[in-house]
């Protein structure tokens, strides 16, 4: 049987697996050791030093026919949470989210998240960009096949090279990131569309080249929001593939009318993103 993880669930399946300690010191390459677990694996890579902000990334290895999960981690899973508050010299660090992929659950749903292997971008931001900076993060992620484990893991590196060896994996993560976009952009995958159909439902019509497949998702404006996944309809206007969702999952006391919504657009090729308020 498939054993599932609840999207707000408050524990999870099996028992916290705590990869390796600490490392004793600050190490001056250009990736920290990887800590590993019996399903996955998980290290920070320092970008080329230069200015006061700087490009790293948090590396994941899996398992083959393991996952983990995106940032709003689908109608299952949970997503992962990074903690660089002990960090040295960094003012600000800032996760950015190569397009997911869309996993079936096995429970009727689907979950948003990566396979095999991810690289995700961060952009940080240091207090003093003369001095030395070392990125230290805790990080808390769920691995899943049949069930779901939850991964405690820790890391730490000093960004210190003028040229760094990870500069290439680095810039292809930073190239899979959906870029901004805004709805109706002449450009050939793009939102045309968002509507709402009566007081509950949101069409969104979308248009593809060639009407090649697209997975589209959307959040609130914040992360107890919890919408669902945009289903495709079946008889979609001519030059376009039509998605629609209910809005449920919204939080107590919140108002849909006007509600910032943030849509990830992701095609074979090219992800996009488009911030609008809902009317």
């Amino acid at each position: 049987m498939l054993t599932i993880v609840p999207k707000h669930a408050a524990t999870i399946v099996a028992a916290t697996l705590l990869v390796s300690a600490q490392p004793s010191r600050v190490r001056a390459d250009d990736a920290s050791p990887w800590q590993r677990d019996g399903h996955s694996a998980v290290r920070l890579l320092a970008g080329s030093r230069s200015g006061p902000v700087l490009l790293g990334g948090i590396a994941f290895q899996l398992q083959h026919g393991w996952k983990t999960y995106w940032r709003m981690p689908g109608d299952s899973g949970v997503p992962p949470r990074f903690d660089f508050s002990k960090s040295e010299n960094v003012e600000a660090v800032t996760v950015l989210w190569p397009a997911p992929l869309k996993f079936d659950d096995g429970a009727g749903g689907h979950s948003i998240g990566y396979h095999d292997q991810i690289v995700l971008p961060l952009r940080i931001v240091a207090k003093a960009p003369d001095k030395p900076v070392t990125l230290r993060v805790e990080i808390n992620y769920a691995v899943c096949e049949k069930l779901c484990i939850p991964v405690e893991a820790s890391a730490e590196l000093g960004f210190n090279n003028v040229a760094s060896t990870e500069d290439g994996a680095l810039f292809a993560a930073l190239d899979t990131v959906p870029k901004p976009a805004n709805i109706g952009d002449p450009t050939p995958l793009t939102i045309r569309d968002v509507k709402r159909e009566g007081a509950t439902k949101v069409l969104v019509d979308v248009a593809t080249p060639d009407g090649r497949d697209v997975n589209l998702f959307v959040e609130g404006p914040t992360p107890d929001w919890a919408l669902p996944i945009p289903s495709p309809v079946e008889h979609s206007p001519a030059g376009v593939k039509r998605f629609a969702f209910e809005l449920d999952g919204l939080p107590p006391g919140a108002k849909p009318d006007g509600a910032a919504l943030k849509f990830t657009l992701v095609g074979p090729e090219k992800s996009y993103e488009f911030n609008i308020n809902l009317n």
